[in-house]
This record gives C-alpha cells, sequence and structure tokens, in this order.
C-alpha cells in the first residue's frame, strides 16, 4: 500500500548502511529525531466537505488525506509532523475525458476550485490546495491509465492520462514498444503530470525529453476540448502543443496524450568510468555531448557526490578495494565518477562503447565495466525512498536542480554549492552538498544538487531552515543564467522567480492565456503565475 506521509510503497523499505550515520554525522553533526504523527492524528483533523454530493466524488476522510499533499521538503514536514491545514473538500475519480467534462461544468456550477492530480510527486507545491472561500475538488486521474490505441506503424501510442511509468512500460513492452522516458519519480509519476511539467527521463540522450515525445492530444477547457492532432512536422503556425506542454494545470485538464514511442532495444548496457579531477569531467562529458556520441544516458558526479556515493554504497571492503585500484589508475581524491548507458543493436553499442572510451582516454578516465552501472540502473527510482531512511536516523534531505550554458556549469554550480553550503552558518549549522550533471546537451547541461541537513529541534525549525537554503539557492539560480527548473516544473515554490526568467511581456502572454482559458480562476490557482 502507498505510504499516506512520504514516498511510494510501505513494503519498500533502503536503509542506510552501517556507516551511514558515522559518515554524515561527521559531517553535519549528529542526527536529530522528531516525532510523527499518526495517520489516526490527521484524520481527526479533517474538516466537513463544503461540497454537494457527486457521484464521481469521494469525501472520504482518509481519501482526502493522501490526495492533500505531494513530494516536496515542506510538503513531507507537513505530513510527518500532521499538520496539513488544508484538506481538499473532495476527490474525483474519472474514468473517462466525458467524466471531466461533467465535472468541469459541475464546477462552474458550483463555483468549486479544481486541481488535477496525476502520481501527486510534484516536488514544487503543484497540488497543494490552498486555503480559498470556495470548496476545492482534487480531480485524480489514476483511474484513465490505459493504452488506448497504438498506430505501430507510425508508432504512435494514444494513453490516458493517468497511466504512471510501470503502466506506460508494461502496456508497451507487451506489443514489444518502449516510451524510454525514465524520470526519477517513475514509479508514481503520471505521464498526463509529465507533459504537463515538462518533465525529463533519465535515458532522454537516446529517448528525448517529454517535449520530444509528446505528439498530441486533448486538453479540456471550460469552453470545450483542444484537439491536437499529431504530425510528423508542421510549420502552420505555432505550435499549440506548446500551450499544454509546462502548463501545470492552468489552462485545462489533459484528457489524452500521444507519444512517439520505440521499438524495443536489442541491448542495454550502462558503465562506470572514474575521471581524476572535476575539471578534466567537465571537459570529458562536454566532448561527449558535442561530439553528438549515440549514448542513452550520462551522468557526471562531481567530487562530493562520487564520495558520498561510494561511502554509502555499503560493501566497504569491496569499495576499499576499487579505491586502491583508481589510486593506482590515477583516480584518487578528488576523482569523480561518470555513469553512462549504452541502448540499440549489439552493433550499434560497440560502436557507441568504442566511440566513448576513445574520447575518454585523453581525459585520464578509468573505465571500470558495468558492475557500477549495473548497481545504478538497479537502484535508479529507489533514491527517493533513501529520504525515509535519512528521516529516521535524523536528517533532512532534498534536491534542486537548473540547467545552464557550457561556459555557465562550473561557475553557477559553484555558487549555488556555496549558498547551500553556508546556508546556516549563522546557526552554526553544516549542510553536505554534493552535485551531479545528469542531462547534457550540446548547449549545456542540467544541474541537480542534493543537500542534507538537520531539522533541529523542531518541525517549524526544520521548514525554517529549509526556506532559506531553498531562496539562497534560487536567486542564486534566477539571477546567474541558470532556468528556475530544468525538470521539476514551477509549481508555487518556484513561481517567485518565474518573471525574472520569462520577463514582462512573457509573463503578460502566460496570465493572458490562463485568463483566456479559465476566466473565473478556478484551475489550480496560484500554480505556475502567482495570482
Amino acid at each position: 500500500m502507498r505510504r499516506w506521509n512520504g514516498w511510494g510503497d510501505e513494503s519498500t523499505v533502503v536503509e542506510l548502511p552501517a556507516n551511514g550515520a558515522e559518515f554524515l554525522g561527521a559531517r553535519v553533526g549528529a542526527g536529530q529525531v522528531l516525532a510523527d504523527a499518526t495517520l489516526e492524528q490527521v484524520l481527526a483533523s479533517v474538516p466537513a466537505s463544503r461540497l454537494p454530493e457527486h457521484p464521481l466524488v469521494s469525501q472520504d476522510a482518509e481519501v482526502r488525506v493522501r490526495h492533500a499533499r505531494g513530494q516536496s521538503l515542506p510538503d513531507w514536514l507537513a505530513m510527518r509532523e500532521g499538520r496539513f491545514e488544508v484538506f481538499p473538500d473532495g476527490v474525483a475519480f474519472p474514468e473517462s475525458p466525458q467524466d471531466i467534462r461533467v465535472l468541469m461544468a459541475w464546477a462552474a456550477q458550483h463555483d468549486v476550485v479544481l486541481i488535477p492530480y496525476g502520481g501527486g510527486t510534484s516536488v514544487a507545491g503543484h497540488i497543494n490546495p490552498q486555503a480559498s472561500s470556495r470548496p476545492v475538488l482534487t480531480l485524480s486521474l489514476a483511474r484513465m491509465s490505459r493504452l488506448l490505441e497504438l498506430d505501430e506503424a507510425s508508432q504512435i501510442a494514444t494513453f490516458g492520462p493517468g497511466a504512471n511509468g510501470p503502466q506506460v512500460e508494461s502496456q508497451l513492452r507487451a506489443r514489444g514498444f518502449t516510451l524510454g522516458h525514465f524520470p526519477q519519480s517513475w514509479e508514481l509519476s503520471t505521464l498526463g503530470g509529465w507533459v504537463a511539467s515538462r518533465s525529463s527521463g533519465q535515458q532522454s540522450l537516446r529517448y528525448g525529453r517529454i517535449e520530444q515525445l509528446f505528439a498530441g492530444g486533448t486538453l479540456e477547457t471550460f469552453d470545450g476540448p483542444l484537439e491536437l492532432p499529431t504530425f510528423p512536422a508542421s510549420a502552420a503556425g505555432p505550435d499549440l502543443r506548446e500551450l499544454v506542454l509546462g502548463s501545470e494545470g492552468r489552462f485545462g485538464v489533459i484528457s489524452e496524450v500521444k507519444v512517439r514511442v520505440s521499438r524495443l532495444a536489442d541491448q542495454e548496457r550502462f558503465y562506470a568510468v572514474f575521471l581524476p579531477d572535476w575539471t578534466r569531467a567537465l571537459q570529458a562529458v562536454r566532448t561527449l555531448a558535442q561530439a553528438r556520441v549515440p549514448l542513452s544516458m550520462l551522468r557526471l558526479s562531481n567530487a562530493i557526490e562520487t564520495e558520498t556515493q561510494l561511502a554509502l554504497a555499503g560493501h566497504p571492503e569491496r569499495i576499499a578495494l576499487l579505491e586502491k585500484y583508481l589510486a593506482f589508475r590515477g583516480a584518487r581524491a578528488g576523482k569523480c565518477m561518470l555513469t553512462f548507458g549504452v541502448t540499440g543493436s549489439r552493433v550499434q553499442n560497440a560502436a557507441s562503447l568504442r566511440q566513448a572510451k576513445a574520447l575518454l582516454k585523453p581525459f585520464g578516465g578509468v573505465f571500470t565495466g558495468t558492475l557500477l552501472g549495473s548497481k545504478w540502473a538497479e537502484n535508479r527510482f529507489r533514491f527517493p525512498y533513501l529520504r525515509h531512511a535519512l528521516w529516521e536516523a535524523g536528517y533532512v534531505v532534498d534536491t534542486l536542480e537548473t540547467a545552464t550554458d557550457w561556459s555557465n556549469v562550473d561557475a553557477l554550480m559553484g555558487k549555488v554549492e556555496a549558498s547551500l553550503r553556508e546556508g546556516l552558518a549563522d546557526e552554526g549549522e553544516r549542510v553536505h552538498v554534493f552535485t551531479h550533471l545528469s542531462h547534457v546537451y550540446g548547449e549545456g547541461s542540467s544541474i541537480y544538487t542534493t543537500y542534507v541537513f538537520r531539522p533541529g529541534a523542531s518541525y517549524e525549525t526544520a521548514l525554517g531552515r529549509w526556506q532559506r537554503l531553498k531562496f539562497a539557492a534560487s536567486e542564486v539560480i534566477a539571477r546567474n543564467r541558470g532556468t528556475i527548473s530544468h525538470q521539476h516544473g514551477v509549481g508555487r515554490d518556484h513561481a517567485p522567480w518565474l518573471p525574472l526568467e520569462k520577463g514582462v511581456r512573457g509573463m503578460a502572454t502566460l496570465q493572458a492565456m490562463a485568463r483566456h482559458f479559465d476566466p473565473d480562476g478556478r484551475l489550480a490557482p496560484g500554480v505556475l503565475l502567482q495570482d
């Protein structure tokens, strides 16, 4: 069963290795464990619904609790403390586009706020109901998860928007295809959510980001459906798919998604290479990206992330042997781990591997084969579960991300890390900070930073510390040529910095679009745009 106050299935547990608490204790101090609320305590705080009865709407208290928060750090703290404060008045479960239209008309009739809800994995405050004089209805698309059509000749698949990652892949793989979109939230996040938030998957080098995969579909608006037909390419004016991509529920509710799929590859392998230092590692990954080596995945960990990953990997004896081998080959303190994947036919993969090795050799790359790469692939969707283990040990972990041009990657990463590392210094607190580049382009790269800190003596202290760190890092990103989000979307948490990126005219355009599609401000108010 899915956790009501955290990530994923209750039966999945990721534990810190024996030396994990010692490693973190040496870097940020001894853990500080806070008490968790129980589900029963939270249920007792759920108020009566303000909604009239409707056959598609549940007013059950536990259903409302389970759809009240996402997975951001403030959401996590609210769930663990039991202070949700605001709940949706009901949760609807449409099973067809017609059901969505009925619910939207009903919402307009009864002056109800609507929050589209996919997998509940938002880390930017997309799905949280806000205090309002109007009742709030969360619109869960979970029951619209089927593969509706597969055009094998055109390789276009049509899905309901509520299909999560495993549902998408299992239905396609049964027919010999894959979407190839694997965000870290893949286990729970949904196809409609990927489109609405401009998601990026871990193997986007091969398959493309969601904007390359999104071929068309249907957006339900208060005036009726907006149909987006599929074309291989078109010069017929602006591409209306861009109105839906990244719209975050402000313009309508996605009821159908058409995506470009690929036939399953014959072979897939993941490899790990260690480079002597960050300077050479950064040059190496830029060379690989700009040479257009046909890799399916490329992830570069900086020195601190490399150290942290090896320290928390478990099996200290094996890691010690690896460290000795790497030191012998010239990859000592300050080394950086590069993980990459090849996907395709055996002939294609062999050629890609030879090319990657040849390009990495001048930078001092030490190739270690597939063992570490296979471990990454095996555990790549388990990192969100680590938050539970760290919390139980008395630590808070969060992430933030951006993207920028290659000429700015090193400088921006350094400034972001410094803002976090020094962000609680006046409290005498240390923050453990590390970064990887996980999506690379010819022009530049994403920057994905993780930070671990102590919560303090109370939930209020923990939230205050997060707010300080998040604000400082977001200011650095927005004022130093970084996008406020490469893959998580804007939501409410990033909305204050969107005007710096879009400018006055850009924001006026988005606001005009919201008024056009939703003149009554009924759809996800406060998300994307600060209403």
